[in-house]
């Protein structure tokens, strides 16, 4: 494990004791490691549930209608 010496601004600082006794967390570090799961995890591409996968399989499955003229098939005014 890699071991850091970090300054810490005092608004940061008091976030990270809340977060800390919010969590019940044994020291800063932890709380450290929990914000920033919880940051990599609203940044990454989130998982697609498993039954979402399977309904788009199914949609793609499905005969799709060609359309040659978008405007005049469902009406729209072209500008």
């Amino acid at each position: 494990m890699v071991q850091a010496l970090v300054e810490l601004d005092e608004s940061t600082n008091r976030v990270l004791n809340v977060v800390k006794a919010k969590y019940a967390l044994k020291d800063k570090s932890e709380a450290i490691k929990l914000v920033v799961a919880e940051y990599i995890e609203l940044e990454e591409e989130p998982e697609l549930r498993p039954e979402f996968c399977q309904k788009m399989k199914e949609i793609g499955k499905q005969k799709s209608i060609r359309v040659d003229d978008f405007v005049k098939r469902y009406g729209f005014k072209s500008f």
